[in-house]
Order: C-alpha cells, then structure tokens, then sequence
C-alpha cells in the first residue's frame, strides 16, 4: 500500500511540476471556541499549535508567506458560518482548521465544498463528518464519536454493564455520540434505559442526574464534553451516583482531567488520540508548547499541529495551493510525525491510526504535574475506526 502510495505522490508531484500558487500568501483559518465551554479543549491552544506548525515548516511555502486567522464563533452557527464565508471569499482563506463544534463544522463543510475550499476537523467529533455528510473538500483529522464510545462500551459489557442511560448534548454532536454509542450497545445486546438532553454551556445538572438515577441503569453515559462534562461529571459525584451506577464519558480530554482533578476523575477509562508522556518525543513536543501555554496540549492540540505540517508538506508537493490537488497529496502520502507514527486517510478522507485505551490515574499516583493518564491497550486502527465503507460516506462507495 505504502509503495502505491507513493508512486501517487511522484505522479502527482510530476503533474503540478509547473503549478504555481496564486496570491499573495497561503492562509489558513482556526476556527473555534476562544472563549466558551470548549476553549480549554481546543481554543487558544490551538492557535499555539497552528503557529507551532507554521513556525516550524519556515514560515513559508512554494516561495509564499503562511498567514493565520483566528476567529471565535461563539458556538453560534450563524456567526461561524459568516466567519467562513468572509475567509473563504474575500479574505482568500484556503483551508479552515478546528471547529469545536460539530453544527457548525458541518454547516462549514457544506460551504467548503460549494466554494472548492478546504475544512480540516480537529476537534469537532459527528461521526456525520466523514460518514453520511461526507464532501471530497474536508479531512476528519483526530478523534470521532464513533472511536470515542466504541472501546468503553465493549469494557463495560465485558464486566456486566449491560443497560445505560444517557446524559446528552442537545446539538449534533451530543446526538451523534448517543446514536453511535447506542448502536453499539444494541449490537453487544445491551439495553438503554432512556436519554435526556441539556442545552449547551448548562450550569445546573441536577434534575438530569435525578432522572439517570431514578432509571436503574448500571451506566450513566455523558454525552457532552468541555466545561459541560466537567460540570455534569463533578455534580454526579456529588450526587453520590458511584458506585450505585458507573458513569462514563467517552469524550475526554485532558484538560477536563486537569480541571476536574484527579479526585473526581479517578477511574474513568477513555480512548485518546495522543498523551503528551508517552516516549521522549511526545514529551519534548509537549514541553516546548507547554513553554507557551503554561500547561500541557490535548491530543486536539497535537493534532491540529500535525494536520497543518501534513497540509503544508502537501501543498509544497503539488506545487499549489487549489483544494483538489492538495487533498490529492495528503491522502497520497502517510502520516509519520508527532501525532501519529502509522497514519493513513481513508477513502471517506478520514485519518485513521492506532489510539490508547487510557484510565485516569488516583491521586495517590501521581508522580509530577500533569502525569494524571495510564495507558490500558493500544487501539489498532482497523479496530478504533469504523472501515470506510461501512461509515455511509458516498466517497466510499
């Protein structure tokens, strides 16, 4: 596979051999949460990642300065969508990075694909990305909500945990996550017990966890992230809902460990992309972005560093910046960097790689700051990723 993938990439290298880019620069857009119950996850860190890559590469490339945009859209779909509309129209923008959230990543990808421009997911995780919803102009890059519930819900059966109830995002992604984690629990010949959803950024939990109490469930499945799982999985402590009920969440980041504390969080198992202890390398990366930042990056942040490097390497290959040749060379060649060492694009244009089955330590474990992960199982990619052709993408078929 790797020699056919290469022989793509002189091909396409010899191709575009007198390609040139136009404009005055290459722009990438970081768009995202800045501010909001997502800005620890993605937010600044991921502008700091983004110029890392940039930085990195030389600040140019094909001849052409690399510039960086960086907008907020306030989780409000109208707002990140005119952000798109002005980067991908007059402000020249050529890729746009992040996204936070998955409504408005896919109202973006819909866009990008109408305007021939580029959309790159780091951390906005709709399975609907690179399934159903699918376009030729954008790259599922890290984690999906597929990969995220799908190992925690075969632990959990193994052991007993046979019937669930969810706490849900009202949003597409919090109603991704519950159907795809649903579909494996009926598969595994689990029960559920029923769902109820909560706005975005809600403070309260309460009457939610009243309601997953009163259930019988053996599991409290969160299905939110940011500041909202930070909320709802304290407030369940506090409920006393362990050990009566195991709860899970299978979007976690570290940052939501560091902000939750080891305490609370003990004993959660989750899936990650990337851990910033795992070997010398990851390590070092870590420590120079943790020089800018004052703490460590998620595997969101790695990731959103790998892509631009990956996007970047691709444009400096096909001689130009234009969507379709670029995305061409990115899938043509692998991924080996920081983030991953065995990392491939799907025909569905989603990445896939090996991923970690991790539990969070107890606080007696805890050697140095931030050594807060254990890992529990290497994922392999053919396992942690649903096979394109099963993800409804019409690329695949």
């Amino acid at each position: 596979m790797r020699r056919v993938l290469g022989a793509l990439a002189l091909l396409l290298t010899a191709a575009t051999a007198h390609a040139e880019i136009t404009g005055d620069a290459v722009r990438i857009g970081v768009l995202n949460d800045q501010s909001g119950p997502y800005a620890d996850l993605a937010g600044p860190g991921s502008v700091v990642a983004a110029q890392m890559a940039i930085d990195d590469f030389g600040g140019t490339v094909g001849g052409k300065p690399i510039k960086l945009l960086v907008a907020d859209h306030q989780n409000k779909a109208d707002i990140g969508l005119s952000i798109a509309r002005q980067w991908y129209g007059p402000d020249h923008v050529d890729m746009i990075i992040d996204f936070t959230n998955s409504a408005i990543a896919l109202a973006v990808q819909s866009l990008a694909k109408d305007q021939n421009k580029l959309a790159i997911f780091t951390s906005a995780s709709s399975s609907d990305l690179t399934g159903s919803a699918c376009t030729a102009t954008s790259i599922g890059w890290t984690h999906n909500n597929w990969s995220n519930a799908v190992a925690p819900i075969r632990g959990l059966m193994k052991q007993g945990y046979d019937s669930f109830f969810f706490i849900t995002a009202d949003y597409a992604f919090g109603r991704s996550l519950e159907s795809d984690a649903t579909g494996e629990i009926i598969k595994l010949g689990g029960t559920i017990k029923g769902s109820v959803r909560h706005p975005l950024n809600t403070a309260d939990f309460s009457s939610f966890l009243l309601q997953a109490q009163g259930s019988g469930a053996k599991v409290v499945m969160l299905a939110n992230a940011g500041a909202d799982l930070v909320g709802s999985l304290k407030q369940s402590v506090e409920f006393g809902i362990s050990p009566k009920q195991q709860v899970t969440a299978p979007i976690v980041y570290l940052s939501d460990v560091n902000s939750m504390g080891l305490k609370d969080a003990q004993g959660l198992l989750i899936v990650q992309s990337w851990y910033w202890d795992t070997d010398d390398k990851t390590r070092a990366w870590a420590k120079r972005y943790f020089a800018k930042m004052n703490r460590m990056p998620n595997d969101t942040h790695v990731g959103v560093y790998s892509a631009i490097t990956h996007y970047l390497q691709a444009i400096q290959k096909a001689g130009t910046a234009d969507t379709t040749p670029v995305v061409a060379a990115m899938k043509a060649a692998p991924v080996e960097d920081i983030f991953t060492a065995h990392g491939e694009i799907q025909s569905n244009n989603k990445l896939v790689f090996d991923r970690l089955l991790m539990r969070v330590k107890k606080p007696e474990e805890s050697k140095y700051p931030w050594d807060y992960l254990e890992k529990v199982a290497t994922i392999p990619a053919k396992e942690a990723f649903l096979a394109p052709e099963l993800t409804g993408c019409p690329l695949s078929k």
